[in-house]
Formats: structure tokens, C-alpha cells, sequence
């Protein structure tokens, strides 16, 4: 007589971890899924596209339908699934167990929560370190995957804007006390990032908040 994550608990999706990774897909187009009723019904050993396989096992659904391009607007079915899907895909993208992937995120947002910046890019970096240089190497996309993963997780504790490739900013984390806006870049320097950030005006927006914000450039 508890509520508890029982239908998420009855089988672990690793065929589909294993599936998005082998595509190199990016996480963060699962919740920006807009597609046709061939490709939902399409499964087959060829196929490069996990999302029919992610309908079909039920972590997404159905959301909204366009009757002018019949048209299927996918998404997760409830906070269970998709804190439960996320809370897997951690240890399998990162250099993380899954035993301690639930702190790591406590610690996550504790050191946000608390504008410990340099202790949250050091835990960030052990995440990055293992990580075999044949899979990452000119891979973007693994290194976007782990950051959003990551940020989507702390996002159900803190709150979070994400404007990666769809937007101009690729990061703003919000807290009580603390506005943190990121700038990313790969093979490139973190001064980059930081001028673009202040090029573009990226905490304009933030001027006059009372809280501290914080620039950060980041580079992989």
C-alpha cells in the first residue's frame, strides 16, 4: 500500500541503453519527438532508429496527434518513467556505478544548491575520466548525452532551462541564490566559451536578479 516505481522496476531497459548508444543518438531529442505512424510501427535488425523500439517497451507515449499531417507528438508518460529511465542511462553513458549514481546527483545539486562551483566541475571531471578515448573521440554527441543526462536528473531537484542545440545558451541552472550560466565547447577553450557568453549577452537577461550568477565557459 505504497506508491513506488514498480512498473519501472520490472525490467531494466538495457537492450534499449545499448540501442541509443550504439546510434550515437542524442538524449535530449526523446522529449522533442514529433513523428509518423510507419515509423512507430517499424521494428526490424536494420533499423538505426531506437524510438520505435522505446514506444513499443512503453517508456514513451503518446501525447498529442496532428490530424493535418497525421503526425504523433511522443513523450514520457509520467515522472516515474522518465526519473526512472534517466536515473539508468547514468551509469551506462558516465564513469559512474550504479550504486553510487543516486548520490553523485545528491552531491550534484547539494554543491549547486550551495555555489560550490569548483568542487562540482572536479566531481564533473570524474565522470569524464574513464571514459575509453575511442568512444569519445570526435563524439560530441557522447559527451553532450552525459552532460544532459546529468542536468536532467538534477533538474527534477533544481530548476533547470535547457536551450542546447535548439537555442542560444546551452545551459542555465537556477537556484534560491545562484544563477549559473554554461557555455560548452569541444576541442576548442574554455575562454571561447566565456566570450561567447559575454559576446552574446547571455546574462543580460539576469542583470538585475538579486541572486549571484555565475559565467562559466567549459571546454572537453
Amino acid at each position: 500500500k505504497k506508491f513506488g516505481s514498480y512498473w519501472f522496476e520490472t525490467g531494466t531497459p538495457t537492450y534499449l541503453v545499448e540501442l541509443l548508444k550504439l546510434h550515437h543518438y542524442p538524449i535530449e531529442e526523446l522529449e522533442h519527438i514529433v513523428t509518423s505512424q510507419p515509423v512507430l510501427d517499424s521494428i526490424d535488425t536494420a533499423s538505426t532508429d531506437p524510438i520505435p523500439v522505446i514506444y513499443q517497451s512503453g517508456y514513451l507515449t503518446i501525447k498529442g496527434y496532428n490530424k493535418m499531417f497525421e503526425n504523433y507528438t511522443l513523450g514520457f508518460p509520467n515522472r516515474e518513467v522518465e526519473q526512472g529511465f534517466f536515473k539508468f542511462l547514468l551509469p551506462n553513458y558516465a564513469s559512474v556505478s550504479v550504486s553510487k549514481s543516486p548520490y553523485q546527483i545528491q552531491c550534484f545539486v547539494e554543491e549547486v544548491m550551495a555555489g560550490k562551483v569548483n568542487d562540482f566541475f572536479e566531481r564533473l571531471k570524474t565522470m569524464f575520466a574513464d571514459i575509453p578515448y575511442e568512444l569519445a573521440r570526435d563524439r560530441e554527441v557522447h559527451y553532450q548525452n552525459i552532460l544532459y543526462i546529468i542536468f536532467k536528473l538534477m533538474g527534477f531537484y533544481v530548476q533547470v532551462e535547457y536551450h542546447t542545440s535548439r537555442g542560444r545558451i546551452d545551459l542555465v541552472l537556477q537556484t534560491q541564490d545562484y544563477v549559473y550560466i554554461m557555455e560548452f565547447k569541444l576541442n576548442g577553450s574554455a575562454d571561447e566559451a566565456l566570450a561567447q557568453i559575454r559576446e552574446k549577452g547571455y546574462a543580460a537577461p539576469f542583470a538585475k536578479d538579486s541572486r549571484t550568477v555565475y559565467k562559466i565557459g567549459v571546454n572537453f
